[in-house]
């Protein structure tokens, strides 16, 4: 059975539950969802490309901190509470990502946490 390590940074906002910002087992580390906050603060943008910008810079923040990087990203799944931001999103969301993508879902969803608009989980390898 393969060991799991909890992955922490104080470069990503810590979690606002129960849970980690990420898990590592085998070769694969798992990120839990993360919203447009920046570390130490509740507060985000209105914006919808800067909420985007920020969950996937706390994404790429908890991969470096497990040894990995966006480069490494498999599988990726973002949370809209709005589809109609989809374009917007995609839009930054290809500044941080570079051929070939990571498989991807995307969903609209109710709500998210704090009144956020998005929220990006990944799986990427060491």
């Amino acid at each position: 059975m393969n060991a799991t390590t909890v992955i922490s940074t104080d470069k990503a906002p810590a979690a606002i539950g129960p849970y980690s910002q990420a898990i590592s087992t085998g070769s694969l580390i798992f990120t839990s969802g993360q919203l447009p906050l920046k570390p130490g603060s509740k507060d985000i943008s209105d914006n919808i490309k800067d909420q985007a910008r920020a969950s996937l810079t706390n994404v790429r923040a908890i991969l470096e901190a497990a040894g990995s990087s966006l480069q490494k990203v498999v599988k990726t799944t973002v949370y809209l509470t709005d589809i109609s931001d989809f374009a917007s999103v995609n839009e930054i969301y290809a500044e941080f990502f570079s051929a070939p993508f990571p498989a991807r879902s995307c969903f609209a969803v109710k709500a998210l946490p704090l009144g956020a608009r998005v929220e990006i989980e990944v799986i990427a390898s060491v």
